[in-house]
């Protein structure tokens, strides 16, 4: 799946048609996300003894298929490709300006570095 979390998508269908907004979870087994602020439900619940009854609203999950990816750097609804980098990383790209979605962080990956410590003996 080609969408990721915090990626600024535009809905290109269904009822929330043409709204833009941020990925807030990705499930990747159903190929489905949630979207802040769109495909809004309403949930029911039922009063207790120990609680009033109250309805609940809350995002819905969306097909990863019904959303475009935004480009960060030109600002369009685009398809995502991929590259390969020197180190052997994938990088998503956008279709149409050639730029990386995910920004500098996947071109430059941090590298682990060991902490030494040097014991000196003082005698």
């Amino acid at each position: 799946m080609k969408v990721k979390l915090n990626d600024k998508v535009l809905v290109i269908s269904g009822k929330d048609k043409g709204k833009q907004s941020r990925v807030t979870r990705v499930i990747t087994k159903a190929s489905k996300i949630i979207v802040e602020k769109v495909n809004m439900k309403t949930k029911h619940i039922k009063k207790t003894a120990q609680a009033a009854g109250e309805k609940i609203t809350f995002e819905g999950p969306l097909d990863a298929s019904n959303v475009a990816i935004i480009c960060p750097s030109c600002n369009k609804p685009t398809r995502a490709g991929y590259k390969v980098l020197d180190n052997g990383k994938k990088d998503r790209i956008c279709k149409k300006c050639k730029q990386s979605l995910d920004g500098a962080a996947a071109e430059t990956s941090p590298t682990k570095t060991k902490k030494t410590s040097k014991k000196t003996n003082a005698i």
